[in-house]
């Protein structure tokens, strides 16, 4: 059986869930705006340069969710899917997840941001596994910290061997997608790599590598599963 591992922001969505939820909460006023906003920014900064602090970052991002009440922040997200995540999933992305699927792959999102994020998006992509960053919680309380390793840069391929290791099947091949140079790692490490809508560091690396390079969001399809991925 093959796994096909994807990154989601900026590769099956066209934007970034974790800088959009930020957004989100200035606008419903969860958050000072200014202060927020800027801080929000600085980081995002910080992730396309490649030397985000993601500790420092998951702090910031998880912080509301521990001064408001966890059923609000629930109520929000599920507004922030429908309204924000819905329109931004990438114009090709159905149908590369339908080609996996007919092919028999079995598909896994692995992302940098919060599962507190992330899971009603997986939902959404109809993509049981999500690897994402774990919020910590101690007895149904957030706290701001993340519990175990976060799924960023070299930490997405510990994450990933990990549940490779749990699974009863054996993988003959693992595909991986993404657009950014954060997840040069994990590339390196699969089998095979595909760069969507890759961002200038990834565009050279994935030059210098041979891996192709593909776009979720251009007006004409992609090739499918067994043209760019084998």
């Amino acid at each position: 059986m093959h796994l096909t591992f994807f990154d989601l922001d900026h590769t099956l969505l066209a934007d970034d869930s974790d800088y959009l939820w930020g957004r989100f909460l200035v606008d419903e006023q969860i958050v000072d705006a200014t202060a927020y906003a800027r801080e929000n920014e600085r980081f995002h900064a910080q992730y396309r340069a490649g030397n985000l602090d993601i500790h420092a970052y998951q702090r910031f991002a998880l912080a509301p969710l521990l001064t408001q009440p966890i059923e609000r922040m629930l109520a929000l997200r599920e507004r922030f899917v429908a309204e924000r995540i819905r329109p931004i999933v990438a114009r090709h992305t159905p149908a590369l997840l339908a080609a996996h699927r007919a092919r028999g792959d079995a598909l896994a999102i692995i992302t940098a941001t919060n599962r507190f994020i992330t899971e009603p998006i997986a939902a959404l992509l109809g993509i049981d596994t999500l690897i994402a960053t774990d919020p910590e919680i101690v007895d149904g309380v957030y706290t701001g910290e993340i519990s175990g390793t976060p799924s960023f840069q070299a930490g997405k391929i510990e994450r990933a061997r990990a549940w490779v290791a749990e699974q009863a099947c054996v993988f003959d091949q693992i595909t991986f997608y993404s657009d950014s140079h954060n997840d040069l790692p994990l590339l390196r490490w699969a089998d095979s790599a595909v760069a969507v809508d890759p961002d200038p560091r990834l565009t050279q690396a994935a030059a210098q590598a041979g891996w192709p390079v593909i776009s979720l969001r251009g007006e004409q399809p992609p090739p499918m599963p067994g043209d760019v991925a084998g």
